[in-house]
């Protein structure tokens, strides 16, 4: 019997990808050429439609330099509170 991924796993490892790469400011063709792979497979990675290997989380992990246990632990996104005072604390600081 074929057993199915968990796509819950995937979308975490998706939104997780999706976090760090923006944090280090990588375009996901940026990071694909960084970790040797192609575009399309980053993007087909974050919208949680690939399963990926362990040696792909281990290139992805060391892209992004986080350990692959933070690729796939589902982390807390601030509030929508938190969200706003953020971005009001930085239009404070543009004007």
């Amino acid at each position: 019997m074929v057993r199915k991924s968990s796509n819950s796993l995937r979308a975490v490892l998706a939104e997780n990808m999706k976090i760090f790469r923006r944090e280090k400011g990588f375009s996901q063709e940026e990071l694909a050429e960084l970790c040797g792979m192609h575009r399309t497979y980053i993007g087909s990675v974050e919208r949680h439609e690939r399963n990926v290997t362990l040696s792909t989380l281990e290139v992805l992990a060391s892209t992004l330099d986080v350990t692959v246990p933070e690729l796939l632990t589902k982390h807390e996104s601030p509030s929508n509170n938190e969200q706003v005072g953020n971005l009001s604390g930085l239009i404070r600081k543009g004007n």
